[in-house]
């Protein structure tokens, strides 16, 4: 019997299933891998994907605006900003950096294995910014695109090579090099002012930045634009004219060569309005070379160092005494024997001139009555007078770092403190405050603030800021003419003389003053510094002009020998350059050789004083020609004159103890 095998028939919806469960596991895990990686990526790595994105469809590109530019009064351009072209290399956009380093220092003249060195380096620190070469003008950068031109490369911008990138950068120039460059100053290469009016003026000349942010497609074309500007910045315009600032600037470097002068200052001021025309110092600077800067030439002496007036802070004890009725220019002052003892010290002239006008003894420039004055006005009314003339504060003009000087209270004056500060020690000056202090006394006792700045403009040439004078009376007019008869003596016939000008009357004030030596720590009688301070004409002023040299050695060292002709050089330049008349013609004019010099330092004498007068007695000063007039009428004087008069020593022989003389703090008198 056969037997039949029965077979099994597959189920074939369980197969089904089977593979239907399957594929959902395959899916569940390949949605939950994928939903993982999505968590990951938009929490975990949401910001970085945000800013890689926005970086490669978004390019924010940031631009200054030029920095404002700085005028002289006549609309001469001193400083001024242009703009240049910088060419940098993206390195994390560069494939080749062998073949691009070959390249560029074939085209621009470099260094190749410095340049492959700076490119690897930025390569693997992926940089963006390295710049190749900088200051670049449009033409030039025009022929390096030109030579870098690449077939095969796509970009939105020149030049056309991978990597490569332009940037619009600005270059500050000085076209008139040093020409005022104390007072200009200097911006470094962020654009932000260093020193002058670069530096006190930032804010007004500071360029905007414009910030523009542009989206593109993938192809680099742009498709939106939104710009950010801020205010743009203002042009400065000066008090400062550039032709007498030149004259100034020519006349002081010549003197301080001459001389051997470790240094110089001149200021010329319009005292009628407070405007300073000219403000010079030398040694100077070219701000367009920063690499000739040193701290020996930065320093803007003429309103941040501190000196000794010396003598011509007689201007103060006298003027002070004619303010308070205490004395007037014809009343007698007795010099006695020429020496004068206050708190022990002695304080002598050079020579004995008895009893004389305070005229006379302001022409000469006696020590003994100075001090003589200055104690009719007392220490409270001498103190007084200085905080009026503005002493011990800064005059507030418009340039950084102005120092106040150095005026101690009373409570800490010595025995012969009075004595000493009448004739203009144990007191710390700048130059711009004694040229304040003159200015007011020629424009009839009126101080005006001194100014540099004269107006502010947006580029459009709209005005948003003109200066104006700031006045205050300091001494009568009473007081200021007294003052005028005093300096004009000076100049006619004593220690000012070489200050006499060619049509122009004038007036002013000599003074030569031993310096304080840091090492030494003590005021030192071989070093001075020797100034003329002064206006002209002397009945209607138009200009007031101070000189200070420092530490001359050739040729004088007295006010009236080494600052006095310098004087005579600017005014006779400014005064023609504003075209005032003559005052003076040649019948009336005198000339002669100096016969009075200053009293210097505390009345002491010193070897190195005593060798000048013989020098100057051996050298013979050369008397300019004279009319006939002139020279019968110095003829009758002479024959008139008493015989005392004829052999006046300018040098004082003083009899001073050493150990008397109280040195200063270390920076009292720092120049």
């Amino acid at each position: 019997m056969r037997t039949r095998q029965r077979t099994t028939k597959p189920d074939l919806r369980q197969a089904a299933f089977l593979r239907y469960m399957l594929i959902v596991a395959v899916l569940i895990v390949w949605i939950g891998g994928i939903s993982a990686r999505l968590v990951y990526l938009q929490v975990n790595q949401h910001e970085w994907l945000k800013d890689k994105a926005e970086s490669q469809r978004t390019d924010i590109k940031q631009s200054k605006m030029l920095r404002g530019s700085i005028f002289d009064r006549n609309g001469r351009a001193l400083a001024l900003s242009t703009t240049v072209k910088t060419l940098f290399a993206d390195a994390t956009k560069i494939e080749d950096i062998e073949k691009t380093a070959v390249d560029l220092a074939k085209i621009l003249k470099l260094n190749k294995e410095k340049l492959l060195e700076q490119l690897r380096e930025a390569k693997d620190l992926e940089k963006r910014y390295l710049p190749v070469v900088k200051g670049l003008d449009a033409a030039e950068a025009q022929k390096v695109n030109a030579a870098l031109e690449t077939e095969g490369v796509r970009k939105s911008d020149l030049p056309n090579y991978a990597g490569l990138h332009w940037r619009e950068e600005q270059e500050r120039s000085y076209p008139h090099q040093a020409l005022a460059a104390h007072v200009i100053g200097f911006s470094n290469n962020d654009g932000v002012g260093q020193a002058g009016i670069e530096q006190s003026q930032n804010d007004v000349l500071y360029g905007a930045v414009i910030k523009r942010r542009q989206e593109r497609d993938r192809l680099g074309r742009v498709y939106d634009e939104t710009v950010s500007e801020k205010e743009p910045p203002n042009d400065v315009v000066l008090t400062i004219s550039s032709s007498m600032q030149y004259k100034t600037e020519e006349a002081l470097e010549k003197a301080v060569k001459a001389s051997a002068s470790r240094a110089g200052m001149a200021i010329v001021i319009d005292h009628k309005t407070g405007e300073i025309l000219a403000l010079a110092n030398y040694p100077t600077f070219d701000p367009n070379r920063l690499d000739t800067i040193t701290t020996e030439n930065l320093s803007n002496r003429c309103v941040q160092g501190v000196y000794a007036p010396g003598s011509v802070f007689k201007l103060i004890t006298y003027g002070t005494a004619f303010e308070k009725k205490l004395l007037a220019p014809d009343a007698l002052i007795d010099s006695g024997n020429g020496m004068i003892e206050v708190a022990g010290h002695k304080f002598t002239d050079s020579h004995a001139i008895g009893s004389v006008s305070a005229t006379k003894a302001f022409a000469h420039s006696s020590n003994v009555c100075a001090i003589k004055t200055s104690m009719r006005v007392g220490r409270q009314g001498f103190y007084e007078s200085l905080q009026k003339f503005g002493f011990g504060s800064q005059t507030g003009v418009e340039l950084p770092a102005e120092t106040s000087g150095i005026v101690r209270p009373i409570n800490r004056w010595n025995g012969d403190s009075l004595a000493s500060m009448a004739i203009g020690y144990e007191i710390g000056v700048s130059a711009l405050q004694m040229a304040t202090t003159f200015a007011t006394i020629a424009n009839n006792g009126i101080r005006v603030k001194p100014r540099i700045i004269k107006q502010i403009k947006q580029s459009d040439q709209k005005v948003v800021f003109e200066s104006q004078p700031e006045t205050e009376r300091v001494v009568s007019r009473e007081t200021a003419q007294s003052m005028h008869k005093l300096m004009s003596a000076v100049v006619t016939e004593g220690t000012g003389k070489r200050a006499q000008l060619a049509g122009y009357t004038s007036a002013g004030k000599t003074g030569t003053a031993w310096k304080f030596d840091e090492k030494t720590k003590r005021v030192s009688s071989a070093k001075y510094m020797s100034s003329f301070i002064g206006f002209a004409p002397v009945n209607d002023p138009a200009v007031t002009i101070a000189v200070i040299m420092d530490e001359p050695k050739i040729g004088g060292r007295n006010g009236g020998q080494v600052a006095a002709p310098v004087f005579k050089e600017i005014a006779e330049a400014v005064l023609a350059e504003m075209r005032v008349p003559f005052d003076l013609t040649a019948e009336n004019q005198r000339a002669g050789p100096e016969k009075f010099r200053d009293s210097v330092g505390h009345g002491g004498d010193t070897k190195a004083a005593r060798e000048d007068d013989v020098t100057e007695r051996e050298a013979g000063l050369r008397q300019p020609a004279r009319s006939a007039n002139a020279a019968k009428t110095d003829a009758n004087k002479k024959e008139t004159r008493p015989k005392k008069e004829a052999v006046i020593s300018d040098r004082p022989k003083a009899i001073i103890r050493q150990e008397s003389i109280k040195p200063l703090p270390k920076d009292k008198f720092k120049t």
